[in-house]
């Protein structure tokens, strides 16, 4: 849909023959496709902390320096609350992002407010796009199974 709405905007600009039209919706036109992959890896990413974040709540329990691993971003804490949730200690792990201050509209991650050069970090790229696979060492479908017998 994005592609389709820059598309229109692009032929619109060609056929107009805008200079700065065309060079400026080409611009938004070609970012709408490195925008699915973007959207794409931040899910795989996502997907990684929550299996990363349930292995460990697992092991330890609540423990708050688990859950402030995943605390710099909404999408982080969204993995974190969900594993924590299947886990039950899903409210210990809210409170805990409460009593830091994290308020349910904080949507942007802190470490874009906090370093305006985020972009050119590699920090930036590896843990929001390009985070590891990460195998889970429990095989909780198994686990409930044989927990529900």
């Amino acid at each position: 849909m994005e592609s389709w709405i820059y598309g229109v905007q692009l032929s619109k600009a060609i056929s107009s023959l805008s200079v700065i039209g065309i060079i400026f919706w080409t611009s938004f036109f070609l970012f709408s496709f490195v925008h699915i992959y973007l959207v794409i890896m931040d899910g795989w990413s996502r997907y990684q902390n929550y299996k990363r974040a349930k292995d460990q709540f697992f092991e330890h329990g609540f423990n708050p320096r688990i859950a402030m691993l995943y605390i710099g971003s909404k999408c982080q804490r969204m993995a974190a609350e969900t594993a924590a949730e299947e886990l039950g200690i899903k409210q210990q792990v809210q409170d805990l992002y409460k009593d830091c201050g994290v308020k349910w509209f904080h949507y942007i991650p802190y470490f874009m407010i906090e370093e305006p050069f985020f972009l050119f970090k590699k920090k930036f790229w590896s843990r929001t796009f390009l985070e590891n696979y990460y195998k889970p060492r429990y095989n909780y479908q198994l686990l409930a199974e044989t927990q529900s017998i």
